[in-house]
């Protein structure tokens, strides 16, 4: 019985410690911005690469002949 009475203990300490780190949370301003990040995700932060005639695409390397022919 008394193994009990310590884990409930515990449990409840373990929550107020919970508890307590929300209200720091919302006191220290965590919860102000609930827009930007939803929609951040639709965004896309890689700038597009530009394709340049020195690529090879697959058609132009079936065309070339190995040096070797």
């Amino acid at each position: 019985m008394s193994v009990i009475l310590v884990l409930v203990a515990f449990s409840v300490l373990l929550a107020g410690g919970f508890l307590a780190a929300f209200f720091w949370s919302v006191r220290n301003g965590q919860y102000d911005d609930t827009y930007s990040a939803s929609v951040r995700i639709l965004f896309d932060d890689d700038l597009p690469v530009e394709k340049t005639q020195t690529e090879t695409t697959p058609a132009s390397l079936m065309n070339e002949q190995s040096p070797n022919q």
